[in-house]
């Protein structure tokens, strides 16, 4: 199954807390970490400073010997806390599959978001520079690997291309690697920005004249195995883009929506409820694949001027069938929409989950043949795309 992988990660975080804390240091080289009498390190610095060549874990007697009017901050990492989980917040937001890294960095799995995945990356980007005033890169690719490296690449571009034009500001890269082009996008990096590629092994690689990522793709997987023992299956994996790790988390999911902004606005009664449609089949097919189901139906909506707002509906039991996911969505965007008025995004999701319950009664029989069918739509649609097979409708 094809996934969408976003990896986001906080540009200069510390650094970027703090001027938020005391915006006089805005533009200035400084860092956070210890005092240089006390061999303090630097653990993050501002994008003045990297201009003299401070780096992250360098002793700060070495950073005040490469900028002397270097400011040193003292760190206030609950601070830091308190905004990682800020921001993490935002992004449980937009789907349950979320694995958080570090304090300052995760992946999204946004595979089943129905909307571009560019659109979806700036749409983050500005909420957290809007909202918590950080600025933060992106990398999207198939995979972790690959997004994580992308993320890497974009970041490294803008900050060339920022300092071409005489500027001091963060990256806030984004950078999208299409299905297909993985390889071809790490083909020309040098071989130590792949996972596993460490100094003992980036110069065993470069003993055998292996330089780029290209160049390992090259090389047969039996001889990197025999030079590397199991490390070398996983260089000769990755070095091809090829990386099938999910996304991990383990906080407890709390809701399964689907939503989508529309690149025109939609008045449309049938578009709507088509699409009311799509992402009711979404949720559900997410729903089962968890062993999920749920007794609330909530319905988002936002009009042309922005104004948002968003209706549900609670059963008297839990359900994880699309058609009366859907059933409920429409009936609930009927009770806010007028006639023709222009819709700018819709969205549809289930919380209040727990396992399903299963009745027993006088019509097991044929309840038990429609989950059958719908496990074997759902089988299909995991082998071959959602769009395999659709439900006729009545005109």
């Amino acid at each position: 199954m094809n996934r969408t992988i976003l990896h986001l990660d906080l540009d200069a975080f510390y650094c970027a807390v703090e001027e938020n804390r005391n915006p006089e240091l805005r533009g200035k080289a400084f860092a956070v970490g210890g005092k240089p009498e006390e061999r303090g390190v630097v653990s993050s610095c501002s994008y003045a400073a990297r201009r003299n060549g401070v780096r992250s874990a360098m002793p700060m007697s070495q950073a005040l010997r490469l900028c002397p009017g270097l400011i040193i901050v003292s760190g206030h990492h609950r601070a830091y806390g308190e905004v990682s989980r800020q921001v993490m917040a935002r992004l449980w937001d937009l789907t349950a599959l979320v694995e958080q890294i570090s304090i300052d960095e995760a992946f999204l799995d946004i595979s089943d978001i129905q909307d571009n995945p560019g659109r979806i990356a700036r749409g983050l980007q500005a909420r957290i520079r809007e909202e918590l005033h950080l600025p933060c890169s992106i990398g999207i690719a198939s995979n972790k690997l690959v997004a994580k490296i992308a993320t890497e690449v974009g970041k490294a571009l803008a900050l060339k291309r920022i300092k071409a034009q005489g500027l001091v500001e963060p990256p806030n890269a984004l950078t999208v690697v299409r299905l297909g082009e993985e390889a071809a996008f790490l083909n020309p990096l040098p071989a130590d920005m792949l996972w596993g590629v460490g100094p003992k092994t980036s110069k065993r690689l470069a003993e055998l004249g292996i330089h780029t990522i290209g160049d390992i793709a090259k090389w047969p997987e039996n001889e990197l195995i025999y030079l590397f023992g199991e490390n070398g299956r996983d260089l000769a994996r990755h070095a091809k883009g090829i990386d099938n790790r999910p996304v991990e988390t383990e906080r407890e999911t709390k809701s399964i929506s689907q939503e989508i902004t529309f690149s025109r606005d939609v008045r449309d009664d049938k578009a709507l409820e088509r699409t009311i449609r799509e992402q009711a089949v979404e949720v559900a097919r997410q729903l089962r694949k968890n062993e999920l189901a749920g007794s609330t139906i909530k319905l988002k909506i936002r009009w042309p001027d922005f104004t948002t707002l968003t209706r549900q509906k609670t059963l008297n039991h839990r359900t994880d069938q699309e058609d009366e996911i859907a059933t409920v969505a429409r009936e609930l965007m009927k009770s806010v929409r007028k006639p023709n008025q222009y819709v700018r995004l819709i969205g549809v999701g289930v919380s209040g989950l727990g396992a399903p319950i299963r009745q027993l009664g006088l019509w097991d029989e044929d309840h038990e043949k429609s989950r059958k069918l719908q496990e074997a739509v759902d089988t299909l649609r995991e082998r071959f795309g959602k769009d395999v097979i659709h439900k006729g409708e009545v005109e």
